[in-house]
């Protein structure tokens, strides 16, 4: 990890959550590009959900390592950063496990400020999947700072026009330039809370 830039009297650390497993995803590819992008403004880790367990309220109370891992490091964290990808008009399965885990015993996601970001082929962008992410986040075992909505929602459309092959890279100008704008609209928000 690298540390970067100052933030009240710290490094500003971000975790990222990615709620795609395909190894070459458009949401991890922007992650990827955000971690390089963003690198002056905060330390920025992609969290492990892929070994996280299913969630079982048997082993809530001695979870394995991984989930360990993962609530220490959401713990930790200045800000969240949840990128999603849209299965079935809401979130992927992944991403609620993930989620339900941090949401118990300790509840680690408790007044941490969260972006909620997503890219999709298609035309809206993961409007849905984010409506329902927003609803998980604002639950009682979550209760999240979400970046309020008006103008704030990264809904990244028609991905295969707006990445790079073979590098992957998010390269739309258009978009990066919104997308900067609402990173320091959620680098100030972290600052706030």
């Amino acid at each position: 990890m690298y540390l970067i830039s100052i933030f009240g009297g710290k490094w500003m650390n971000i975790v990222t959550i990615v709620g795609s497993l395909r190894k070459d995803s458009y949401n991890i590819r922007l992650a990827k590009t955000m971690e390089e992008r963003y690198k002056d403004k905060f330390n920025m880790q992609i969290a492990d959900i892929r070994s996280l367990p299913h969630y079982d309220q048997d082993e809530e109370n001695n979870p394995t390592q991984a989930v360990k891992d993962f609530k220490e490091a959401v713990s930790k964290a200045d800000g969240i950063i949840i990128i999603t990808p849209e299965y079935n008009w809401s979130v992927p399965g992944v991403l609620k496990n993930a989620l339900d885990w941090a949401s118990r015993v300790d509840k680690v996601f408790i007044g941490k400020p969260v972006m909620p970001l997503g890219v999709t082929l298609g035309m809206l962008g993961t409007i849905r999947a984010q409506a329902h992410l927003r609803e998980i986040l604002a639950s009682s075992g979550i209760q999240a700072k979400i970046l309020p909505p008006g103008g704030n929602e990264v809904l990244i459309n028609f991905a295969n026009q707006k990445f790079e092959e073979p590098t992957g890279q998010l390269v739309d100008e258009g978009t990066l330039e919104f997308l900067d704008s609402k990173v320091e609209v959620f680098v100030d928000f972290v600052k706030s809370v």
